[in-house]
């Protein structure tokens, strides 16, 4: 095939062709011009979630799980607990680099394939709040907006509701869903919102970012027991000087740039989402045509990525379907989920339902090359 293979996966995405062509340029670091970019790529972040009034937001270098161990590092007091809110293997992974960081965590478990709870959770802090004084009070929750190791879509809204009723900081890993999912900092209060570049703006990876209310930020100083992963002194450095206090990830800060451009003229987030619904959408309805059942009840299934139960067939081998419809173009993503065998494909990218039905076949054709009738699973 001609064409690069389509990512139908979480991240790395499919990216256009202008947005590739932007990483063709040098830039000096410390250059006006660059210096400029970043300026405007911070003013667009914050468009996106209405968030000038309330909040400030911070580049970091490095994927986006680096800039969640920051935001945890930064916000987090030495003497703080933060609360994850955990329905799936990303949620474990937050927990893991709370602790790695030196703060006291717990988790609240859910079911990876329901959404996680907010009456759960107003219940948890009311109890909290009464075993006071004694032990450590959780002073933040942490949640995953869109848990991609399933799919599921996390009321981040009314979580952030309860965490303000109970005076608590909201820690979002909204890594899958910012820009595409509707985030508005006037109306849902969080502490801190995580994202990046290589996810739902269709830029490449290589750089994270963290918006912080504005009214924790000088709290923050000198939080971090980190040096690189300091998001205050990240902020105050770039506030004074307009740089990066370290080397950038230059290519990928102007192809973000490009890509943000893009998302602007094609209407931004409400047209993202429509096109990443539509993907969906187109999806299953193809695969369904297939046999393929989704791991998810469609209540909860967020347009970013969708789970599919393997086949019952004992011929199927994840490995062997992985390599038939990467042979046709496209990149299938292994599940994540440890109790049965299943597999996930992105709906997210520079693509559309075009793409998306093309997927379909390939998976079809994947399926003959197998020698398998019938994708239905054992349910």
């Amino acid at each position: 095939m001609d064409r690069d293979k389509i990512l139908l996966t979480p991240g790395p995405l499919t990216t256009t062709r202008r947005t590739k062509l932007a990483m063709l340029k040098d830039w000096g670091s410390w250059d006006s011009d660059f210096n400029a970019v970043t300026a405007s790529i911070r003013n667009s972040l914050l468009k996106v979630i209405h968030g000038h009034d309330t909040h400030v937001v911070v580049p970091l270098q490095g994927s986006g799980t680096f800039s969640v161990e920051a935001a945890v590092a930064t916000l987090v007091p030495a003497d703080g607990q933060v609360l994850v809110l955990d329905n799936g293997a990303y949620c474990k992974r937050a927990a893991k680099l709370t602790t790695m960081m030196g703060r006291k965590c717990t988790m609240m478990p859910f079911d990876e394939a329901q959404a996680v709870s907010p009456a759960a959770l107003d219940e948890m802090l009311t109890q909290d709040a009464s075993r006071l004084p004694q032990g450590t009070p959780i002073t933040h929750v942490m949640m995953i907006h869109c848990e991609t190791g399933a799919g599921v879509l996390n009321p981040l809204k009314e979580i952030a509701d309860v965490c303000e009723r109970h005076g608590k900081g909201l820690i979002v890993d909204a890594m899958s869903s910012f820009a595409a999912l509707e985030i508005d900092a006037r109306t849902t209060r969080f502490d801190a919102l995580v994202a990046a570049s290589g996810k739902c703006l269709e830029g490449v990876p290589g750089m994270g970012f963290v918006f912080i209310r504005k009214a924790v930020l000088q709290a923050c100083a000198g939080r971090s027991p980190s040096l690189a992963m300091d998001l205050y002194d990240q902020y105050a450095y770039m506030e004074k000087t307009t740089q990066w206090r370290f080397t950038p990830p230059t290519h990928v800060v102007v192809a973000l740039h490009e890509a943000i451009a893009q998302f602007e003229e094609q209407g931004g987030q409400p047209a993202r989402l429509a096109r990443y619904t539509a993907n969906c959408q187109t999806l299953i309805a193809g695969m369904a045509k297939l046999g393929f059942k989704p791991f998810l009840d469609s209540a909860v299934q967020a347009p970013i990525i969708v789970t599919f139960h393997a086949p019952a067939d004992p011929q199927y081998d994840f490995k062997i379907f992985y390599a038939a419809a990467r042979a046709r173009g496209f990149i299938l993503y292994p599940g994540k989920l440890t109790q049965i065998e299943t597999f996930r494909v992105g709906c997210i990218g520079a693509i559309g339902p075009v793409e998306m039905e093309q997927a379909v076949h390939a998976v079809a054709l994947a399926l003959t090359d197998m020698g398998i009738q019938s994708a239905a699973p054992a349910l």
